[in-house]
């Protein structure tokens, strides 16, 4: 298992190569986990009613003010980000998995996902 940067997040044994558990048992056990009182209980039915914000990061760029100011309509901030690499998943900003962008209907886009990411709160060994 390698380790992130600057994080305290881990990579999942096996990664987006289905090797892993399925992304809706991780999510079930991070978010059983947040609810206070849970240990023990069945918490399914809670769990599948809390909100969670997704995040998806295509990229990061670092701009002076002056820069910033400058920008208008039709201005392009390049990202640190190269067009293959993967992008990152948050979930209530926690880093939850690696995916790819993806072309979904005509002119709206999403997020395969490639690679499950193990975070500090999952309870599993």
């Amino acid at each position: 298992m390698a380790e992130e940067d600057g994080s305290h997040t881990q990579t999942s044994n096996g990664g987006g190569n289905g090797n892993g558990p399925p992304a809706d048992t991780v999510l079930a056990q991070v978010a059983a986990a947040a609810l206070p009182g849970s240990a023990g209980r069945r918490t399914d039915t809670a769990v599948y009613n809390v909100t969670v914000e997704v995040i998806v990061v295509l990229g990061k760029s670092t701009l002076r003010v002056n820069q910033l100011l400058k920008l208008g309509r039709g201005a392009v901030v390049e990202l640190d980000q190269k067009t293959n690499q993967p992008v990152e998943i948050y979930a209530n900003d926690i880093l939850i998995a690696r995916g790819e962008v993806v072309i979904v209907e005509g002119d709206r886009i999403g997020v395969t996902l490639t690679e499950l990411v193990r975070s500090i709160y999952d309870q599993r060994g």
